[in-house]
């Protein structure tokens, strides 16, 4: 009707032409454009931060857009969501794309940890107990040496004298404490020595005088360089009548740790655990070493730290020992490892007497957690307890998505590459032990041992 009326009302000239015959027609006007099938680019302005696991509300506020429209974004894409729905990483990404923002992702620790470092004030930080670890080749005296300094008996209970798992243990110094962490010095144990020298700030290298530098000696070097801590080496068994201590120092300095009595860096002291020989002075050394790293921490902040090692006990559950590095953990708190929400129900010490709280640089056995962690993982303490169990989800549906993609049947292209290989046989094992950084060790060393005619396959 628009049109016909238009046609029967008078034009003016400039809207006018002629025809081949002369008459005078209507210029057409233009059809409007239709809408382009490929979305517009929309210019990238700013740029946001988010964590892993974000919910679409969260999304929305960073965005500064209405939760809605997120909503319908989604839904453009095929992706039914609620509000409180969490989002993977990429999805998130292209979300913050559509709405002209480049999105950076952080883990939830990392949002923490700066949250909790930019309220830090400096008069907050305390000076904090040094974190030793006892490294160095199998036999060479590292837990008698431990139980010289801590007067008790760890060697005795562990199989053949050999330690099999991480121990921590606190002792007092001239009113100062220092915590020992005593790794495994057994080559299949390299993975945990190499996890407990990263929770370290410094590393006593223990060498037996009358054995000399071995293979794990190289590989406890080793670790501590990329660990990037300082050596102090504890020169062990003088007394016997075999030592010979100056050819362990040239051995040492020949691997680049010159002592320092030949003018080099390397603190080095000659001790005997048997004979309680020196180990006030190796203290000694440890706490001025420590006194040239300046080592602080904050003792009011939420509690940050490692797991060394965790189990499954019987009668108490999941159990992991932690390594408190920053912060208080206290008694009740909330916490989240990796993909585990944990409440502390009760926490013992190195000795197994149960404590309250856990200040910084303090090595604690913790019962309370949900499933056995793994060794490594960071612990951390969350006081938005809704938060914490929300990314504990979120984590755990990403972790059952790999496995069961990982058990997923064969696809057409895999089975010709087996046809082609030949039949492979699988030997299918179930590995069993007590703690969570043994079972590491033998699926590795185990997947070590496939063959070109039996696969080791770790059920």
């Amino acid at each position: 009707p628009t049109a016909t009326r238009t046609a029967a009302r008078p034009m003016p000239a400039s809207t006018r032409s002629v025809t081949p015959h002369g008459a005078m027609a209507p210029r057409l006007a233009p059809l409007m454009p239709s809408r382009p099938l490929v979305p517009e680019e929309i210019p990238i302005t700013r740029k946001i931060t988010i964590t892993e696991g974000v919910s679409i509300k969260e999304l929305s506020e960073k965005l500064e857009a209405r939760a809605k429209d997120v909503i319908k974004r989604l839904l453009d894409k095929g992706i039914f969501a609620t509000i409180n729905q969490t989002l993977d990483s990429q999805t998130a990404t292209e979300i913050s794309r559509a709405f002209g923002a480049e999105a950076a992702v952080i883990s939830y620790e990392e949002e923490v940890i700066h949250e909790v470092e930019e309220a830090d004030r400096p008069e907050d930080l305390v000076p904090r107990a040094p974190v030793v670890t006892v490294m160095g080749h199998v036999d060479h005296g590292k837990t008698s040496l431990l139980d010289a300094i801590r007067e008790t008996s760890v060697a005795t209970r562990e199989a053949g004298g050999i330690t099999q798992h991480i121990g921590a243990y606190q002792v007092e110094v001239q009113n100062r404490k220092i915590v020992f962490l005593d790794t495994p010095g057994h080559e299949a144990f390299t993975m945990m020595r190499a996890r407990g020298s990263k929770a370290t700030d410094i590393v006593v290298l223990v060498v037996a005088a009358d054995d000399g530098v071995m293979p794990q000696t190289l590989e406890a070097i080793n670790h501590a360089r990329a660990a990037k801590v300082p050596i102090i080496v504890a020169v062990n068994k003088i007394d016997k009548p075999e030592a010979q201590p100056e050819r362990v120092k040239r051995q040492l300095a020949d691997h680049d740790l010159m002592p320092e009595e030949w003018g080099g860096q390397t603190v080095t002291v000659e001790v005997s655990a048997k004979q309680r020989k020196n180990l006030n002075l190796l203290l000694e050394m440890i706490l001025l070493v420590a006194d040239m790293l300046q080592l602080k921490a904050n003792p009011k902040r939420p509690a940050a730290g490692t797991v060394l090692e965790a189990k499954l006990d019987r009668g108490r559950g999941p159990v992991a020992t932690v390594l408190v590095q920053n912060g208080t953990l206290r008694a009740g708190q909330a916490f989240i490892i990796g993909s585990i929400y944990g409440k502390v129900r009760a926490m013992l010490d190195d000795r197994g007497r149960p404590v309250l709280e856990a200040p910084p640089a303090t090595p604690v056995e913790v019962l309370g957690l949900e499933d056995v962690p793994q060794a490594g993982d960071k612990i951390l303490v969350i006081e938005d307890t809704a938060k914490a169990r929300q990314i504990a989800l979120h984590r755990q549906a990403k972790q059952r998505d790999a496995a069961l993609a990982k058990s997923a049947r064969l696809t057409l292209e895999q089975l010709h590459a087996r046809m082609a290989a030949g039949d492979v046989k699988e030997l299918p094992l179930i590995i069993k032990a007590d703690v969570q950084g043994s079972v590491e060790v033998l699926v590795d060393t185990l997947n070590k041992l496939s063959t070109e005619r039996v696969k080791v396959k770790v059920i």
